[in-house]
């Protein structure tokens, strides 16, 4: 993989966070893995070192869309994993700057090819 920059994981349930985490890392991601909106606000003082993040938005309240305003200002990619096909927060997402949205459980598949593209360099 030639973008050395992590994949930011936010999610509140840490089984998942940590099952999420090994999977990338076997697939040769390097990952940061957070599940506090503290944490979130430490992460973002140093966004350069962020490729993308996969936001869970299951167990946040509405402050979550802040945060992904403030990735979107940041310029860092994201995709938010959400617990139902939702037509509200499908929309949601997208208005808060999401680049896709993925139900779960996950397709592994759908994922990978999802972050392949979110972390092509522009150049």
């Amino acid at each position: 993989m030639a973008n050395k920059r992590a994949v930011l994981a936010l999610d509140r349930n840490l089984r998942n966070l940590e099952l999420l985490a090994q999977f990338l890392a076997k697939q040769g991601y390097k990952v940061e893995s957070i599940s506090t909106l503290e944490e979130f606000d430490q992460i973002l003082a140093e966004p350069e070192t962020i490729g993308v993040a996969l936001v869970d938005i299951s167990g946040f309240d509405r402050s979550i869309w802040q945060y992904c305003e403030k990735l979107h200002e940041l310029k860092i990619p994201f995709l938010v994993l959400s617990p139902k096909q939702s037509s509200v927060i499908r929309q949601e997402s997208f208005a808060r700057g999401a680049q896709s949205m993925l139900v779960k459980p996950l397709v592994v598949k759908e994922l990978l090819a999802i972050l392949r593209s979110m972390l092509r360099d522009p150049d």
